[in-house]
């Protein structure tokens, strides 16, 4: 598909029929260059005419969930800067033209807008998401060792090249986590920009389970830092595994200094085969961290050929 659009605003829906209207109508107040798009995950409320009545170009997704939105999405549009963004009209239209500045002119591929460092806690009224916001931003930005504001936010802006690289996986709402890691581990540029959140208005009610979500949101960190990161992931087990075979050990051991008799040899047996697990999880982390590295190189150079392409295009243009 050619590419034809400037900006691209990417809006998933799915029963948003009381706020689409006003979110279509302010983004083209504040990017009239930008193409709406409303991608419909199979709403009952009407929310996909009233998008098109709005203005926008409505197209349909019937997988249900987030992720599966997002995949068809970034599959089908091509542009030069995308804003995704939610139907729910809690993200402000006006902070748009700051983070698509900042990837038109290539400072960021990857611009989150942050809603922890203003208005969140204040405005959203579901503790247990407060909560929840919290402990994803720590744990990610400790166990990756970044410093991105805001993990969990529906509002960003991407680079043609991040969008074209980014493997969607995840079905669900865990979908933002997992770009946030994407844009981390492969060294891609992210710029955060604080945004001013509101609640959803009266009526409008969150597709967002708190507990369910939850649950595959940390799935998904587990899964990713396992994948990313395995020579720390494996010899964190390894280094496990080797204290409780040593615990074992020990006592066997200080008993056989003292008496020369080793009376335990069920302990003795099962340190052994501990210890190998924990050989077994490092050599496991070595191997699959070179794999990872290799893997590394791979996406480099697909970024080059994505490069070439677009410097092909403009000229041609």
């Amino acid at each position: 598909m050619d590419r034809k659009d400037k900006i691209a605003v990417l809006i998933p829906c799915y029963n948003e029929s009381k706020t689409i209207k006003k979110v279509v109508e302010d983004f083209k107040r504040e990017l009239p260059q930008a193409t709406i798009y409303v991608y419909d995950n199979n709403s009952t409320d009407g929310t996909d005419k009233i998008a098109r009545e709005a203005g926008a170009i409505v197209r349909k997704e019937t997988r249900q969930g987030k992720g599966n939105v997002i995949r068809t999405m970034f599959r089908e549009i091509e542009a030069d800067c995308y804003i995704m963004t939610d139907g729910d009209d809690t993200y402000p239209a006006q902070d748009a033209k700051k983070m698509c500045e900042s990837v038109l002119t290539g400072q960021a591929d990857m611009v989150v807008g942050d809603r922890l460092s203003s208005t969140y806690y204040m405005e959203n009224k579901r503790p247990f998401h407060n909560f929840g916001n919290a402990l994803v931003q720590k744990s990610i930005n400790r166990l990756f060792k970044t410093d991105i504001k805001d993990i969990m936010t529906g509002y960003r802006a991407f680079s043609h090249r991040f969008v074209k690289t980014f493997p969607v996986l995840s079905k669900g709402f865990e979908i933002e986590t997992e770009m946030t890691i994407h844009a981390v581990e492969r060294n891609m540029v992210v710029k955060n920009v604080v945004i001013e959140y509101r609640d959803r208005p009266e009526g409008s009610e969150s597709k967002l389970n708190t507990y369910s979500d939850g649950a595959k949101v940390l799935r998904t960190i587990f899964r990713l830092y396992k994948n990313n990161k395995p020579g720390s992931f494996f010899g964190w087990i390894g280094a496990v595994m080797a204290v409780v075979s040593a615990g074992m050990f020990v006592p066997v051991f200080s008993e056989f200094l003292k008496t020369g008799i080793v009376t335990h040899f069920p302990t003795l047996i099962a340190s052994g085969f501990v210890a190998m697990a924990a050989l077994l999880s490092w050599f496991a982390g070595i191997v699959l961290s070179t794999l990872k590295e290799k893997d590394r190189q791979e996406f480099e150079f697909r970024l080059q050929v994505i490069d070439q392409m677009e410097k092909a295009r403009e000229n041609n243009e």
